[in-house]
């Protein structure tokens, strides 16, 4: 009974400080489940990222646009619009290379590495303070003397997971 007392306690005093603090804190801050903050923001534009990489994976353009609206819709409140938006996303690929990362005695690469490379600028236009333009890297290795087409699939999925995270995070997560 004790316990149940002390716990009950506890909210109490929670509750207490919550309400305390509540009515005195500043400006509108949003939080989702993932953290984020979006402000005062209700709309979001995401521009096609063209591929300007000296090597050019076709889709590669088409899911890195995807990949962003899906994070954003997934992650947000957010309506994707067209035009005239609160933030919005600009972008191009500027690099996708294939390095070895290893190389044996024989001479011949154990690793390789590949890398997308992507270039974004992200507009606010409620609060200007909080826009960016930067470059966003991200690799996965493979085993060296595997085909780059065999795997290539599977490693841009989980480089673009990878770069989602980071773009979204310095868009919106104020640390």
């Amino acid at each position: 009974m004790k316990k149940i007392n002390i716990q009950h306690g506890n909210r109490k005093a929670m509750l207490l400080v919550l309400l305390t603090v509540i009515p005195f804190s500043c400006g509108k801050v949003t939080f989702n489940m993932s953290g984020a903050s979006i402000g005062n923001a209700k709309s979001c534009q995401v521009g096609y990222f063209e591929n300007r990489a000296d090597i050019v994976n076709p889709r590669l353009s088409t899911q890195i646009t995807d990949a962003l609206k899906d994070k954003i819709q997934a992650s947000t409140s957010l309506k994707l619009v067209n035009s005239n938006a609160d933030v919005m996303f600009e972008g191009e690929i500027t690099g996708y290379t294939v390095q070895p990362q290893q190389v044996t005695a024989t001479g011949t690469a154990a690793k390789d590495r590949l890398t997308v490379t992507v270039k974004v600028k992200f507009t606010n236009a409620l609060e200007a303070d909080n826009s960016f333009d930067k470059s966003f890297s991200r690799f996965q290795e493979y085993a060296g003397g595997t085909s780059l087409s065999s795997v290539e699939s599977t490693l841009v999925d989980d480089i673009l997971k990878e770069l989602m995270e980071d773009i979204f995070n310095e868009a919106f997560s104020s640390w």
